[in-house]
Formats: C-alpha cells, sequence, structure tokens
C-alpha cells in the first residue's frame, strides 16, 4: 500500500469513545477528536459546528472534488459532479473489513432509506486498506451481503482518495446541492450530528418535512456498537510491518517459513504464534495444520481478518476462551462448541462475551493449512 494511505485505523477506538462519551454527556463540540485530523481538499476553514437556535452554523469546507478516478462502479452508472448538482451528498469513505466502518454502516444505511426520496445522495466510496480489497468480485460480494443500495465508487488506485486528501476509514463528507462541502466527520459516533446536518442541507436546498425524528438502529453482529466502556484492546496488525507486542519466543522471522512456539504466559494485548508459519510483511501464512493464534484480550467483542491464503479452499478452525469451547461467548462465526469454517477473505466475528468482561486469553487453532490472517479487532 503506497505511503498516502498507509494509516493506522486503530486510534479511532480511543477518538470514538472520547466522541460516544461526549455525546452522552451533551458535549459534543467541546472535544478536539477532529481538529487533529487534516484538512478536507481546499478547505478554506474548518470549525466545529455550534448548535445556534435549531440551526448548525456550517462553513464553507470546499469543492466536491470529482470522482473520475474511480475503477469502477457498483449500483450505479458512474456520477459526476455536474449530474449531482441540486442533490445534497453524503460521501462515505469505507473498506469492507473495517471495524469502524461496519458500526457506522447501519446509520449511513438508514439515512440512506429515509431521505432517497427527500433529495439525498449517499455515495460510499471503497479505497482497500488490504490488498484482497482490490479485488472487484470481493467488494461486490460485500455490498451485496451487507444490503448496501446506494452508489459505490470503487477506489482501488486510492484516486479518489487523495482527490478529497482523506484521512481514515470511515469518512463522512456532507455536500450541499451546490456542491460544496459543508461539513465532515471521521471516524465513528456523532451520528445524531450528522443526521442534524443532513436535515439542515435539504431544508436549504428547499425539501421540505425532513426536520424531526432522527432514525434509530439496532446493529447487529459486527456491526453492533462497541461496548466501549470495557474495551481495553486496540486493533493490531499481524504482519511484521505494523504489528505489536508479538510474544512467541525467538521473534517474528520475516519471510522465512519456521515453526512457532507459543510461552509460557501472554501479558495482556500479547499475541503468539504455534506451529508452522509464514510471517509476512502484512500478514501471516498458516503452511501446516494445526496452526494457532493466541491473544489475550479485554473486550466485549474479538474479530479477526482472515481469509483462505488460495481461492477456492476452506480452511476449519475451532476458538477456545482460557482454554476453553467458547461456548456463550462465541461470535457470530463460530458455533456454540468453537467451531467455524474460513471460506472468503472479510473480517471474522470470534467472540462476543457476556458480562463481566475481564482478561481473558483466545485461542483459534486452524484444522487445516492455508489460512492468511491480517488484523484483530475489537469491540
Amino acid at each position: 500500500m503506497s505511503e498516502e494511505v498507509k494509516h493506522d485505523r486503530r486510534r479511532f477506538l480511543g477518538t470514538a469513545a472520547l466522541t460516544v462519551a461526549a455525546a452522552q454527556l451533551g458535549m459534543i463540540g467541546s472535544t478536539d477528536a477532529q481538529s487533529s485530523k487534516a484538512k478536507p481538499a481546499d478547505a478554506t476553514t474548518i470549525k466545529v459546528p455550534q448548535m445556534m437556535h435549531g440551526m448548525v452554523q456550517l462553513p464553507i469546507e470546499g469543492e466536491l472534488p470529482s470522482f473520475g478516478g474511480a475503477t469502477g462502479w457498483l449500483n450505479s452508472p458512474p456520477l459526476s459532479g455536474t449530474e449531482l448538482r441540486g442533490k445534497v451528498v453524503l460521501v462515505e469513505f469505507w473498506t469492507y473489513t473495517c471495524i469502524n466502518w461496519l458500526r457506522t454502516m447501519p446509520y449511513v444505511r438508514a439515512w440512506a432509506e429515509k431521505y432517497k426520496d427527500q433529495g439525498l445522495v449517499v455515495i460510499g466510496v471503497h479505497t482497500p486498506e488490504f490488498p484482497f480489497e482490490k479485488d472487484i468480485d470481493n467488494v461486490r460480494r460485500a455490498v451485496k451481503e451487507m444490503q448496501i443500495g446506494f452508489p459505490v465508487a470503487v477506489d482501488s488506485n486510492y484516486a479518489i482518495w487523495r482527490a478529497f486528501r482523506n484521512q481514515a476509514w470511515p469518512a463522512l463528507y456532507f455536500v450541499d446541492m451546490q456542491g460544496r462541502i459543508r461539513h465532515h466527520h471521521f471516524g465513528e459516533g456523532d451520528y445524531e450530528r450528522s443526521e442534524q446536518v443532513i436535515q439542515q442541507l435539504l431544508d436549504e436546498a428547499g425539501f421540505a418535512g425532513v426536520r424531526g425524528a432522527l432514525v434509530s438502529v439496532d446493529g447487529r453482529g459486527a456491526e453492533a456498537t462497541a461496548d466501549w466502556a470495557s474495551l481495553q484492546s486496540p486493533e493490531n496488525y499481524l504482519g511484521s510491518d505494523r504489528t505489536e507486542n508479538f510474544a512467541s519466543p525467538g521473534g517474528m522471522g520475516l519471510g522465512a517459513r519456521r515453526e512457532y512456539p507459543l510461552p509460557t504466559r501472554l501479558a495482556l494485548n500479547y499475541w503468539a504464534l504455534a506451529g508452522d508459519w509464514t510471517m509476512e510483511s502484512g500478514s501471516i501464512v498458516l503452511n501446516k495444520a494445526k496452526g494457532r493464534i493466541a491473544y489475550r484480550f479485554h473486550a466485549r467483542d474479538l474479530h479477526l481478518v482472515m481469509g483462505p491464503a488460495a481461492r477456492g479452499i476452506s480452511v476449519r478452525f475451532r476458538v477456545l476462551i482460557d482454554g476453553q469451547p467458547s461456548g456463550a461467548a462465541h461470535g457470530t462465526d463460530v458455533d456454540g462448541r468453537g467451531n467455524g469454517t474460513v471460506t472468503e477473505q472479510r473480517l471474522y466475528q470470534l467472540i462476543r462475551q457476556p458480562k463481566p468482561i475481564a482478561d481473558r486469553q483466545f485461542e483459534i487453532e486452524f484444522l487445516d493449512s492455508g489460512v492468511e490472517a491480517y488484523a484483530f479487532t475489537f469491540g
């Protein structure tokens, strides 16, 4: 991945937690979570909006950049700024394995449905993080499985990302009927304000009856809101370039096939391998059946981005938590006995544990060779 887009999603776990906490305290606008991010393209002024008499002050941050760099479109023919004039546009940058994006998706999907006949056009820009997310078949499958009905610009070469000078997944840009960016939001949270911005821009555009009740969503599976109060484990990549806290004796052994042992004990947020693995710069690949990954974590949810190393194969696995089958703590991709199968390159939810949340040791044993794993995320 180019240096221009090698951004670390995990910073949004902390940012989003602060945003959610601030929202609950009625303090949105007093945090500086957004101020540390780069400005949108051609921004002349960036301000944290303040509520005044039920309205939001929305500065002009710049003109809507071109979508001309898209490598393809799903759910729509190519769209241009000229065709979008007279509409309010919500541009959402996403990549389909990003847990932070997945948790925003119920809201964006609900806004697209609620306001589609009232002048809102939602455009998803899919800019990949991992190499397999450039595969159009993978993106097309994700769009279908996640019930995304709005237009999607496929941005596999990062051209639209660069045109917006975007910084992260997820990112929302709110565009008025004259093609001007009036608001943006990076990361999770602030959903009430985001919908109020949509309503205000529609109201400015002359679409009647848009003010009023806000959407209510109930995210399921990986789309459920994180348990921020219990979350003490940040996202961690598994390739040698960006991983942290690798604990197998002997170190990483970049690019070489080797046998890894598990240590006798793992500290919180440390991980290790057991078995015959190859550690690449951006992933780990299992060469022989019965390989394991162990991770000590503190969170309600544990996810692993992984997939078959070769198209058309499947890899069976078994999940343990503190040495026992996951049972009631199993995620949506695991049965009650801890069993599951890797069939696609995507995010797998492996653990959703009931309270009380404590430090736990997760292990996944692969019963077949040929799995490739990229990142752990938590919620």
